[in-house]
């Protein structure tokens, strides 16, 4: 997923030329300064970041120290947790080189390391949230059929050929990423260092790999998963409450994805088509677009441990038993050391009486 800018064109606050279809008529796109988006835009994502860390810090700590082991739905969630807390801590690296007016003054390792890392955490992100759904739709749709497959092993499993399939499908930016100096301008940008009609293919792939079919597989769960709870409903089948609780918060997690992320990706596939002369429109102003709802969708790493808190009952309870846990380890301790404090000072007096 090219999440981040290729190259930011030096001349975007002019006017530029776009052919349309006939290659006779020319559409002109004029561009403002947009002084916001290098002020504003490192703001919000230095608080996200922030807000990001702590929260799926907080996130993964509850999964890490309640007593009992997590079930299949808390393996996800918890590299869900994961995967957003790696995006947030790059995501500081990106909102200085915004501020700089995408003027990259880091090293070359970390112009492939950084975007690397936010993009493989991105499609982590995505495509764990897909096991999710399809956890959901076989607990719910075909709970006695595929019981086996809802395995805490199974979970795990997946979770680790997500991760090395995301890594691996973004070698790429770590091979091709690269910073280039402009002596003109006096800047160096940090960008991917493909050939047009490689960007475009890549561009293509991406949507479909790391959109489309996760969408699709995702909306189709996500109807069964519906249907099967209506039907329970009708049928007064409460024996699952624990499973109806869990996908109530799954359903809240995909909402907030479709929400955080469409946006963006409906300004790459405008873009795509207007780079492929299909529809009509200014790549620099699609640009700009895509890089506003990027950051809009980064904000989906902050909200998915709200959700947790706010919707998911389960994990309301495992903070609580958490914290009472560590309370009552610590009244333990404190217990234990008055005992051998006490026994210390009846051993001193015997010893001096004696």
């Amino acid at each position: 997923m090219t999440l981040l800018p290729t190259s930011i064109p030096a001349n975007f606050s002019h006017e530029a030329v776009d052919e349309n279809h006939n290659n006779t008529d020319y559409t002109l796109c004029h561009y403002d300064e947009n002084e916001w988006i290098f002020t504003v835009i490192p703001v919000y994502i230095l608080i996200i970041s922030v807000l990001g860390i702590i929260l799926n810090v907080f996130v993964l700590m509850i999964y890490w120290l309640h007593k009992k082991a997590c079930n299949v739905a808390e393996i996800y969630l918890s590299n869900l947790a994961a995967a957003h807390l790696f995006l947030m801590s790059s995501l500081p690296f990106w909102a200085v080189n915004v501020q700089k007016r995408y003027d990259w003054n880091l090293s070359e390792t970390l112009c492939k390391l950084v975007p690397f890392s936010i993009s493989m955490n991105a499609d982590c992100s995505i495509y764990i949230l897909v096991l999710v759904s399809i956890d959901r739709y076989l607990a719910l749709v075909h709970p006695l059929t595929h019981g086996k497959m809802r395995s805490p092993f199974c979970a795990k499993l997946a979770c680790v050929v997500v991760w090395a399939v995301c890594f691996l499908l973004n070698v790429p930016v770590l091979i091709y990423r690269e910073v280039e100096h402009y002596p003109e301008q006096n800047v160096s940008r940090c960008f991917l260092s493909y050939s047009d009609q490689t960007d475009k293919v890549v561009s293509i792939l991406n949507v479909i790999l790391k959109f489309i079919i996760p969408i699709f597989i995702m909306s189709f769960c996500t109807l069964k998963i519906i249907q099967a709870v209506r039907n329970r409903l009708r049928e007064r089948f409460s024996t699952q409450g624990k499973e109806h609780k869990a996908t109530t918060l799954i359903l809240a997690v995909f909402l907030a994805f479709l929400i955080c992320w469409v946006p963006f990706h409906v300004f790459k596939i405008l873009d795509l088509l207007s780079r492929y002369n299909i529809v009509g429109g200014c790549e620099f102003r699609l640009g700009w677009f895509q890089q506003i709802f990027i950051f809009l969708a980064f904000f989906n790493s902050v909200l998915n441990p709200i959700l947790y808190v706010c919707v998911g009952r389960n994990f309301r309870r495992k903070v609580k038993e958490t914290f009472s846990q560590i309370s009552n380890k610590r009244k333990s301790t404190f217990s234990l050391v008055t005992t051998c404090a006490n026994l210390s000072r009846s051993v001193k007096t015997e010893n001096a009486t004696s």
